[in-house]
């Protein structure tokens, strides 16, 4: 069984391409009216963030008007599981309705992820983590990859694989890529920052600052090159000795500056150089040495 159904098919088509975007005049064919007390959220939705003042705003519009828009639910022993429209659902209780109006289908799980998503990424409604962990599931649960994912959502291999970095930050980080104020890109520079806290600290920087991905690659430099100094700092005595008499020894061999920096995973050797002559000897040297 081929578990890459295409996310492409939209809405429309896991509906039998029943239209559920023009408004509701009069019940459409489909369409149930159920207690509101008869819904329940979907524990899987990627939607996590909901903002409150746009709920406030939707729920006054429904008292006016009502749910222009059915809810996707499927039964589910006597209950009904909102498969797309949980916040519709959330202003409808707000506004204090007691029906609202859904259209009840047969989903798998994988159509589940597939219409929360969809729904979710065309109106724009997810934030960047929901969006990134919802790829994330589409690949850990259904096998899709980042090109399969990029081919159906009509995005770029590039901005998925982007996405995906945000889950790679630690969760203080990941606070500030909630509200948007931290990028994939952003994300992608601070990842050189292995310690949690300064990567936390840099991600609340990059915030209050606005920094944009060239300023927080010169704050993560800066980061990097003061622990650095930090950890050769409380290096003992005797072990720099021991570095320094490396750098002289490699000088005199290569006939050039060289720099050891060494730190607590990974050291790094430095060879200067000052012309592409210089560096074409370099390299005859390092080729002669193997």
């Amino acid at each position: 069984m081929n578990m890459k159904k295409g996310l492409g098919r939209g809405l429309n088509a896991l509906l039998d391409n029943q239209d559920t975007t023009k408004p509701a005049e009069a019940p459409q064919a489909g369409v149930t009216m159920v207690d509101i007390r008869q819904l329940e959220p979907n524990a899987g939705q990627p939607r996590k963030h909901f903002d409150e003042a746009a709920l406030e705003e939707l729920a006054q519009s429904m008292k006016t008007y009502g749910i222009i828009q059915p809810l996707l639910v499927k039964e589910s022993g006597g209950f009904y599981t909102i498969i797309a429209g949980e916040r519709r659902y959330r202003a409808a209780r707000l506004a204090q309705l007691t029906e609202v109006p859904v259209v009840i289908k047969e989903y798998t799980a994988m159509d589940e992820l597939q219409v929360a998503l969809i729904e979710n990424i065309q109106r724009q409604d997810l934030t960047p983590i929901e969006e990134a962990q919802c790829y994330q599931r589409l690949m850990d649960e259904f096998f899709f990859s980042a090109e399969d994912i990029a081919r159906q959502v009509g995005k770029s291999k590039h901005a998925i694989a982007g996405s995906l970095q945000l889950l790679k930050l630690s969760p203080a980080a990941q606070v500030f890529a909630v509200t948007g104020e931290l990028t994939a890109s952003h994300a992608k520079v601070l990842l050189a920052i292995e310690d949690p806290k300064t990567q936390a600290n840099l991600a609340e920087r990059i915030a209050d600052e606005g920094l944009s991905v060239r300023g927080t690659e010169t704050a993560v430099a800066a980061a990097l090159r003061a622990a650095e100094e930090t950890s050769t700092s409380t290096v003992p005595e005797s072990v720099l000795q021991a570095y320094r008499t490396a750098e002289i020894d490699l000088k005199h061999a290569l006939g050039a500056k060289v720099s050891i920096r060494p730190g607590k995973k990974k050291g790094r050797i430095e060879i200067e150089y000052y012309s592409p002559n210089e560096l074409e000897r370099l390299l005859q040297l390092l080729r002669g040495i193997q």
